[in-house]
């Protein structure tokens, strides 16, 4: 086996290793230089694999040496590797440029278990990203969700709790619903192998069960995905958590669940159901047109910043899944390249907002008045991490929302009402977004304010992630490969 072919192991085994040995870590700066530098690895190991990718195709890693379907294999295609990027890129950034934010939001005796469910929550995400087999999701999934609502809820704010609960429900529903339907699909096939299912469905008489099972695995991962309407969890859980957490959960856990649902629905129902297409379009397009809409708006009335950032979240999940309900390479494409855009710009956001609360004794808008003055470096990276959000051209934004455009310009008869919407919906993020500028650079403080910005260490690692912003808007050539790519690969499934 190459070199290579060791590393989707290692993108599971280094985090999950790591965390246990962060529990034995008495002083809590030690646990957090540990889990960093596990997530920095787990960032070189998923840089790796995605130039591995980009070169020789998917990469696969055959656990106890049983070839699949028989035994559990982990796979890195260009989807998994943009994905798998997007999970340690955010955690790797959060870490770095929230330890000041999280000292000040976490109790000292418990940042040791802290970190350790950090650590649980990387290695579940990467292992969902990577697995080849329905049931390991499931299992990386429920490691991942119960670390998560411990990352939620480990801060001080009590408010966490009755949020994380809420999460707790919903996602416990969600991965029901999923494991049902994997179970129905396992009891007419036979396997768990996600490929092998693909061709086996082909094969199956009785197609009741497996019709049942779409279902199931549909609104299970939606609701894990906090897809319009299954959201009710979202907004809470975004503007409790600690803001790092928030800061990494935003980034990229709902664009797993994502990622999970479009995986199965093409390559294990695409191309098998007959009249599957159609079902999927029509099902999954009203709902991204209502929740880019609804979300905007609710976005536009929401007082609190962190609040008014989870309805953005909702939203752009919603261009999301626009663009993989146009069922077509440009549509896909888009929506994928939306995934990477989206966590760059949302984790500049909310690094912006820790680095803001740090000053700052209140996140409502009302009490931003005069910040820009106080923070003139956080809110120039909040602005720019806004203009992405926006679409405006020469960010990471506008190269996805231009490519759905695009695709839905090439969608037919719905194509040019497609197009009004992401231009309508522009325009209501630019309304959000200019209430938060509005606030913090034009409305004066009630007493004068002297400069007094975040510790250099946040916002050295801040701007980091606002020049991404630029960066990817310039340079868009290395995330529009993978993202082609995975589109290609989805496609050749469901032919």
């Amino acid at each position: 086996m190459s070199a290579s072919g060791q590393l989707p192991a290692l993108a599971v085994v280094v985090p999950l290793a790591a965390a246990p040995l962060a529990v034995l870590l008495s002083r809590g700066g030690l646990a957090w230089l540990l889990a960093s530098l596990a997530s920095a690895c787990s960032l070189v190991v998923a840089v790796l694999l995605a130039a591995a990718v980009a070169q020789g195709g998917p990469v696969s890693y055959d656990v106890g040496s049983w070839a699949a379907p028989y035994g559990i294999e982990l796979r890195v295609t260009a989807f998994s590797a943009l994905v798998l990027l997007i999970v340690t890129g955010a955690s790797t950034v959060a870490l770095a440029g929230g330890k000041a934010s999280l000292d000040d939001q976490v109790v000292p005796a418990r940042r040791r278990y802290f970190y350790a469910a950090w650590l649980l929550a990387l290695g579940g995400l990467s292992g969902i990203v990577v697995s080849g087999d329905a049931f390991n999701i499931f299992v990386f999934m429920e490691v991942s969700s119960l670390a998560t609502y411990i990352l939620i809820a480990g801060g001080t704010d009590t408010r966490a709790l009755p949020a994380v609960f809420k999460y707790l429900v919903m996602g416990t529903i969600g991965a029901t619903f999923y494991l049902i339907g994997v179970g129905l699909i396992y009891m007419m096939t036979g396997t768990l192998n996600l490929a092998d299912m693909h061709e086996r469905i082909g094969r199956v008489a009785d197609l009741k069960p497996v019709l049942a099972a779409v279902g199931f695995v549909t609104l299970g991962l939606a609701l894990k995905a906090g897809m319009f309407p299954l959201h009710a969890w979202l907004p809470n859980a975004y503007a409790r958590a600690p803001h790092a957490v928030t800061a990494f959960i935003a980034a990229c856990s709902t664009k797993v669940s994502l990622y999970v649902l479009l995986r199965f629905d093409f390559i294990v129902f695409q191309g098998s159901l007959e009249g599957h297409e159609p079902r999927f379009a029509g099902f999954l397009m009203p709902l991204a047109v209502l929740a880019v809409l609804v979300a905007s708006a609710t976005a536009m009335t929401q007082g609190h910043l962190k609040r008014l950032l989870a309805w953005s979240s909702i939203a752009q999940v919603g261009y999301m899944v626009l663009g993989a309900s146009l069922m077509t390479q440009a549509g896909l494409t888009a929506g994928i390249a939306h995934m990477f855009n989206h966590a760059v710009a949302k984790g500049t956001l909310f690094l912006a907002v820790a680095c803001l609360a740090m000053r700052l004794p209140t996140l409502a808008l009302d009490g931003l008045a005069g910040a820009a003055r106080r923070m003139p470096w956080t809110m120039a990276a909040f602005v720019i991490g806004g203009l992405s959000l926006i679409g405006i051209p020469g960010t990471a934004g506008f190269v996805s929302k231009w490519l759905l455009i695009a695709a839905s310009l090439q969608a037919g008869s719905a194509g040019p009402w497609l197009v009004a919407v992401i231009v309508v919906s522009s325009l209501m993020s630019v309304w959000y977004v200019w209430r938060v500028i509005e606030a913090a650079w034009f409305r004066g403080a009630a007493a004068a304010q002297e400069r007094d910005e975040a510790p250099a260490s946040m916002l050295a690692v801040l701007w980091v992630a606002a020049l991404a912003n630029l960066w990817f808007g310039l340079q868009p050539a290395a995330p529009l490969a993978l993202a082609r790519a995975a589109a290609d690969g989805l496609l050749r499934f469901a032919q």
